[in-house]
C-alpha cells in the first residue's frame, strides 16, 4: 500500500504533458491559417492589444507540410499599444505583416547567427526627422548629425546590444508613418517600448540564432483577429 501511495504522489508531482502542450483556440486558428503561406518558412507572430504594451511572442517553422510552434515567451510592444495606421512618434507598435532585415548590435556578432550582422559604433543612425531625405534609413555618418537631422537614433543605444531590423515602412518609405522599428532587449518585462518589439536578452538571442534568412522569415503583429487576417490576405 505504502508503495502505491508513494506511486501516486510522484505521478501528481509532475504536470499533465497533454494538457501543457494543449493549444489555446488562438493558436489552433493560427496554425490553420498558416498552411495557407507559400512564401515563408519561418513565422515570428506576435500578439498584443490595441492599448496594452504586454504582448506574446510565438515563433513558427514549416517541417514537411506542417507549421510547429517552436517556442512562446513574453514580450513588449510600444506604450500606446498597437496601431494599424502608425505615425512617427505616436508611441505605437505598427500592426500588420513584415519581413525580417538583418541583425545588429554594439556587442560582437554572437555564437551561431546565421543572418547578416554588423557592430554598430558611434557613427551608426537610424534617421527618425520626417523631413529628411533619410527617414527610415539606416545611415553612417562621421560628421554632426545635429547639423544634418531634427531627430535620428544612435544604433548603438543601450538597448540595442543586440537587435533585427523590422522592415516596416520601406518600400515605399513614406514620410510621417513611423521608423525605427526593430526586435531588441527590453529594460525589463514591465517596461514598454517607444514602438519595437522587445524580449529578454536570453530570449532575443534565442530567436535570432534560430532566425534562417534562406527561409524568408516574416514578422506578423497585431491583436488576435488582425494577425489571422493579416496572414489571411497575404496569400490571396
Amino acid at each position: 500500500m505504502r508503495k502505491w501511495i508513494l506511486l501516486g504522489l510522484l505521478i501528481a508531482s509532475f504536470p499533465s504533458v497533454s494538457s501543457a502542450a494543449a493549444p489555446s483556440s488562438f493558436e489552433s486558428k493560427l496554425s490553420e491559417q498558416l498552411t495557407a503561406i507559400k512564401d515563408s518558412s519561418q513565422i515570428i507572430v506576435v500578439e498584443g492589444k490595441q492599448t496594452s504594451y504586454q504582448a506574446t511572442l510565438r515563433t513558427y517553422e514549416k517541417r514537411g507540410s506542417k507549421w510547429i510552434q517552436t517556442y512562446k515567451t513574453a514580450a513588449v510592444i510600444g506604450k500606446n499599444g498597437l496601431s494599424s495606421s502608425k505615425k512617427e512618434g505616436d508611441g505605437r507598435t505598427p500592426s500588420g505583416l513584415f519581413p525580417i532585415g538583418e541583425g545588429f548590435g554594439f556587442a560582437q556578432k554572437p555564437a551561431r547567427i546565421n543572418m547578416r550582422y554588423t557592430q554598430t559604433n558611434h557613427y551608426h543612425y537610424w534617421v527618425d526627422d520626417p523631413g529628411s531625405p533619410d527617414y527610415n534609413k539606416w545611415v553612417y555618418y562621421r560628421g554632426n548629425p545635429d547639423k544634418r537631422w531634427k531627430s535620428y537614433e544612435r544604433m548603438n543605444h543601450f538597448l540595442y546590444k543586440y537587435a533585427v531590423v523590422i522592415k516596416y515602412n520601406e518600400d515605399p518609405i513614406m514620410k510621417g508613418k513611423g521608423s525605427a522599428i526593430f526586435l531588441h532587449r527590453w529594460r525589463n518585462p514591465s517596461s514598454p517600448t517607444a514602438g519595437c518589439v522587445a524580449l529578454n536578452e536570453r530570449q532575443l538571442l534565442y530567436v535570432m540564432r534560430w532566425i534562417m534568412p534562406s527561409k524568408q522569415p516574416r514578422i506578423v503583429i497585431g491583436d488576435q483577429a488582425s494577425i489571422l487576417a493579416d496572414l489571411r490576405s497575404s496569400t490571396k
